[in-house]
């Protein structure tokens, strides 16, 4: 969202008819897009929507069969804020809130403002007629959060470095003499057999000897 510190207003005229409404409408969300919240924009569009239709509908066209519509965000005291105002030729009764039946087909535009809207009001000049409403940008629940779950990373696995001098490398194994005394790893003629299985050589039985035959006379 763009930062809204310095102060911004835009003014456009529509025609006193239904179209103006739209038109309305997708003016202010394409200045405002990107600009306020999109969650402030959607109420800005409703509310911008009832006040034109009730301005095509109620009231009488400013000069030229047109209805003006206007917008500012700027600073305020307790933050940023977007005032929009609709204004026609005027009307015989005041807008205001007024009971609507289940089955009645309008009546519930100001309420929709006034449900939206932070506050409303109705004001004359020698234009004509104005209703306006006033949007804090930073109210609960319109300014959008963002969560970003965090998940942990592996270790990075880095090889060895073959020419670091902390590394022992293993030496070759070397294959002992036969019959020298050692056979592998272990040792006959010195105590053991095998791998150290601490057998002593005594207690090896000694090989048969082969009879000796004399011949006959």
């Amino acid at each position: 969202m763009a930062a809204t510190s310095g102060e911004r207003s835009w003014c456009v005229v529509v025609p006193h008819h239904p179209r103006g409404a739209r038109l309305a409408r997708h003016r202010l969300a394409g200045e405002l897009a990107g600009v306020v919240p999109p969650e402030l924009l959607a109420d800005l569009v409703a509310v911008l929507a009832e006040l034109v239709g009730n301005a095509i509908r109620h009231a009488e066209p400013l000069p030229g069969a047109v209805v003006r519509v206007a917008w500012r965000i700027g600073p305020a005291d307790a933050g940023p804020l977007v005032r929009i105002r609709v204004t026609d030729g005027g009307a015989a009764a005041t807008p205001r809130m007024r009971a609507a039946g289940p089955t009645a087909a309008d009546g519930r535009g100001l309420h929709i403002v006034a449900a939206l809207a932070d506050r409303w009001g109705v004001e004359r000049d020698g234009l004509g007629q104005s209703v306006w409403a006033e949007f804090s940008v930073t109210a609960p629940g319109r300014v959008g959060t963002e969560t970003v779950t965090a998940h942990p990373v592996a270790p990075a696995v880095v090889a060895p470095d073959p020419t670091d001098p902390r590394i022992v490398k293993p030496g070759p194994v070397a294959a002992g003499p036969v019959g020298a005394g050692t056979v592998g790893a272990g040792t006959v003629g010195a105590g053991t057999v095998g791998a150290g299985t601490g057998v002593p050589q005594s207690a090896v039985p000694p090989a048969p000897q082969q009879p000796h035959l004399v011949p006959a006379p």
